[in-house]
């Protein structure tokens, strides 16, 4: 395999490179990429949301550059790199003849086009599933060593950056089961789980809060055919666009010539197949989808060189995607341009009005950890999000973050509020509202403990624990207890306030680093299809916090 590019190529993939430079300086964050750069604040070996790859790209990109970049260097230039690794990974020796055919199949692609500039969990996640097939086609060729180390070290990477890339590995492996009985695939093996243990640890210190989230406790909603099943499908084809009738063409066309075309295709079909079935429990979003570009690339540039009329509409019809999206790619900068409002547009101007407002006082906005993130980055200052049943657990219900607001005074946004001290109007246009408190004082790590199973429960009467996990003694005077009633897909339906003591007579608070026991009388749910409950808590008048895990139901 010769390691040496063509100078066309070099000249394309630097114009790519420069595209993308340009649009990442001049395009504003995206929510999820200002909750990124919140991780890479507070760099750690796990987060709420996912594995630190993210984090860590974040980091090195602000050492090079301040602003946008400073989010998104080190992610271009994992894109542009993931296209070398691709084009090492095709043999067809008249590869060389059809270098602009390449770039226009892989630009053409709408989410690898976009994971060109923007910093998510998927930028890396493309690259190492890129590096791992091509280090995973020499280990074929003739297994070593250090091989093994290297096929190691970026199973781990792809770990490290998302934790679905637990798919392309098994997936692999399933399509050469001989590799059980070879023992550099074992070293390989281990070499990933020795450096990955660091984020096992902190998912132990962190109670698996990572897993339970996604596989167990994230809200879900009844099954319905057209945005669940069909919306696969649909994400199917928003992937690749106009193309898409070529893109499949051509995979059905490849056959299983090799172990490794066959590595290719049931990562393909498998992740397909997966998340087919997964469509039937919940709703797919196109990025759990995208990690399938990588090995299409792959199959379908081969059917490229191979077939002529698969060749000829690939371009033109890659071409014309890559035109509509270099027209929504300016619309990001120049909103009039974009067909909606995007989370790309008018973050500056929301933020300024915020900050002209209340200076340096530090934000808390409720249940938005997409606002706080946004607010601090451009801003510079303080801000908290502070989560409630009506919202989900995140990085900020696990972290320091709370410490910063603790007796400070400090503006509280919520939507919920129709007037405060303070108003700004969202880039859509939705006005929020802030009310200063002095003196702001919240306990959101609460933990309530139910020991015993709700098909347990005698005549209602309940005893459950709360633990105080803070530095400081609380008084219990400031707390409400309530009793959270969710549906069967874990969506919040009713809150009714009950009355809790504790177990024993005369405790006045929660110790620090202690467990208190309480006794309770669960109401009956006034909703007709209450299946959870769990205890939930209100700390000065703040409305119901996510204290406790869900409980069924007898």
């Amino acid at each position: 395999m010769k390691l040496k590019l063509p100078g066309i190529f070099l000249y394309l993939l630097a114009a790519i490179f420069i595209i993308n430079l340009l649009q990442g300086n001049f395009t504003e964050l995206i929510f999820d990429e200002a909750y990124y750069w919140y991780y890479a604040q507070h760099m750690a070996w796990g987060y709420f949301d996912h594995p630190p790859m993210v984090a860590l790209t974040v980091k090195l990109s602000s050492l090079f550059f301040n602003g946008e970049l400073g989010v998104r260097f080190i992610s271009i230039i994992l894109s542009a790199c993931t296209y070398i690794v691709l084009w090492f990974l095709i043999d067809d020796h008249r590869k060389n003849k059809y270098i602009l055919h390449y770039f226009i199949l892989i630009f053409s692609m709408t989410l690898i086009n976009a994971y060109g500039f923007l910093t998510l969990p998927d930028t890396p996640l493309l690259f190492f599933t890129a590096l791992f097939l091509l280090i995973y086609k020499k280990f074929l060729k003739s297994p070593s060593i250090g091989l093994s180390v290297l096929l190691g070290l970026v199973m781990a990477a792809l770990m490290y950056s998302k934790y679905n890339a637990v798919l392309v590995i098994l997936l692999v492996l399933i399509s050469n089961l001989r590799l059980v009985f070879n023992k550099y695939a074992w070293l390989s093996v281990l070499i990933a789980l020795m450096c990955y243990t660091p984020h096992f640890i902190w998912l132990i210190d962190n109670d698996f809060v990572s897993i339970k989230y996604h596989l167990f406790e994230r809200p879900n909603r009844a099954y319905e055919f057209g945005d669940f099943t069909f919306g696969f499908f649909v994400n199917l084809i928003v992937l690749f666009g106009l193309t898409f009738p070529w893109i499949y063409r051509a995979l059905l066309k490849t056959k299983k010539s090799d172990t490794f075309n066959k590595a290719l295709l049931y990562l393909i079909y498998g992740i397909i197949a997966f998340f087919f079935i997964s469509s039937f429990n919940r709703r797919i979003q196109t990025q759990w989808l995208v990690v399938i570009c990588i090995p299409m690339i792959v199959v379908v540039y081969n059917q490229i060189l191979q077939d002529r009329i698969t060749r000829k509409w690939i371009f033109i019809l890659g071409t014309s995607n890559i035109i509509i999206l270099i027209f929504l790619r300016i619309g990001l900068i120049y909103a009039p341009l974009f067909p909606i409002v995007y989370e790309t547009h008018g973050n500056k101007d929301w933020v300024n009005e915020i900050r002209s407002k209340v200076g340096t006082i530090p934000v808390v906005f409720e249940n938005s950890y997409t606002d706080a993130s946004m607010y601090t980055f451009y801003s510079g200052n303080t801000s908290y999000s502070i989560n409630n049943i009506w919202y989900r657990p995140n990085q900020f219900s696990i972290d320091e973050s709370e410490d910063q607001v603790q007796g400070q005074k400090i503006i509280y946004i919520s939507k919920f509020l129709e007037e405060g001290d303070i108003s700004y109007y969202d880039a859509k246009g939705v006005p929020y509202y802030g009310v200063y408190i002095e003196n702001f004082e919240s306990f959101r790590k609460l933990r309530t403990i139910i020991d015993t199973s709700g098909e347990l429960l005698e005549d209602g009467h309940l005893n459950f624990k709360i633990y105080n996990p803070y530095m400081t003694a609380i008084e219990i005077s400031k707390l409400e207890f309530g009793v959270v009633f969710l549906n069967k897909y874990k969506n919040f339906r009713e809150v009714q306030k009950i009355q809790a003591s504790p177990s024993q007579e005369g405790i006045n608070v929660l110790k620090s680093k202690d467990t208190t026991s309480f006794n309770l009388s669960i109401p009956e749910p006034k909703i007709n299809d209450a299946y959870y409950f769990q205890i939930s808590i209100s700390e000065n008048g703040l409305y119901w916090g996510l204290n406790g895990e869900n409980i069924k139901l007898p």
